[in-house]
């Protein structure tokens, strides 16, 4: 039995006699909107549930918690998962609702579906990072300003590190300018305002570039004991103390940045490979979904 012709073929050959072609476009957009559509919803789906899964393991409450390394690979396969499934049911609804092609050639047919599936793919990848990049936005821009709030507190003043150095004084030449006037025994009785403002100073400037110069360190610690009553061996203790926890804060501080330095990274390399598959999944259950529509 003959095949029928494929809608919009007109005759055996055109006005030359070349080839009939036929006035459609092999891209199935209805089947490949409604695919895209089911994709970005199992997507949104499954990494609902991701979280739910991955806030319910951790707590800080609770000494048993992952590790950062444990809890990205866990994250790294979810987001394999997500992309497995998503796309592999978006592509084969999109392989099983395209129209019939008749009288095409098995391999166009092999290549139109697969290249139908990874518009799927890529159309749906594309609405759900419209959908979530706010909401990871928030997330991302509220976490950084918790882990500068308590870094900050950490601190407390002794050291707010190199990048907040210029805020903490205010005048870049502020340490230099005390310097010049600095006396050779400080007074018990300045005002507190410019004894802290003085001291701050010193410690913004020192701290970033550990040690703190013998000079200061020595005039710190006079500043001190000229100001809280107390020897010269114990203020210099004092000094070094307060040095040794704002040196050890910014270090922790550091090893903070560091580690979330590394998790970014890995997530952004998981991602990769996760969409990649992600879009291998698509094109193969598009071609199977076309090909078992073929068979009806």
């Amino acid at each position: 039995m003959p095949l029928a012709p494929e809608p919009g073929l007109v005759g055996a050959h055109g006005p030359e006699g070349t080839a009939r072609e036929s006035s459609r476009s092999a891209v199935a957009w209805p089947a490949i909107i409604g695919g895209a559509f089911v994709a970005a919803a199992v997507s949104v789906l499954l990494l609902a549930l991701g979280s739910g899964i991955g806030l319910a393991s951790v707590s800080p409450w609770r000494g048993s918690n992952p590790s950062a390394a444990t809890f990205t690979a866990m994250a790294a396969i979810w987001l394999i998962v997500v992309q497995w499934v998503s796309s592999g049911l978006g592509g084969y609804l999109t392989g099983r609702l395209r129209t019939k092609w008749v009288e095409t050639h098995s391999h166009e047919v092999f290549f139109r579906d697969t290249a139908n599936g990874l518009l799927t793919w890529a159309v749906a990848s594309v609405f759900v990072v419209g959908l979530v990049a706010s909401s990871a936005t928030s997330i991302v821009s509220g976490g950084t300003r918790a882990a500068a709030t308590v870094a900050a507190g950490t601190l407390g003043g002794a050291s707010q590190g190199a990048a907040q150095n210029a805020t903490q004084a205010s005048d870049p030449t502020g340490y230099l300018i005390d310097t010049l006037f600095r006396p050779a025994q400080p007074s018990a009785n300045a005002p507190a305002s410019e004894v802290k403002g003085e001291a701050t100073r010193i410690l913004a400037t020192g701290l970033p570039n550990p040690p703190i110069g013998r000079g200061d360190r020595t005039y710190l610690a006079q500043l001190v004991a000229a100001r809280a009553g107390i020897s010269l061996a114990d203020a210099e203790k004092r000094v070094d103390d307060v040095v040794a926890k704002a040196q050890a804060a910014e270090e922790k501080a550091r090893q903070v940045a560091n580690a979330a330095r590394k998790a970014a990274a890995s997530f952004a390399f998981f991602t990769f490979v996760s969409m990649l598959i992600g879009a291998f999944i698509a094109c193969v259950a598009a071609a199977l979904g076309g090909q078992q529509r073929d068979e009806i």
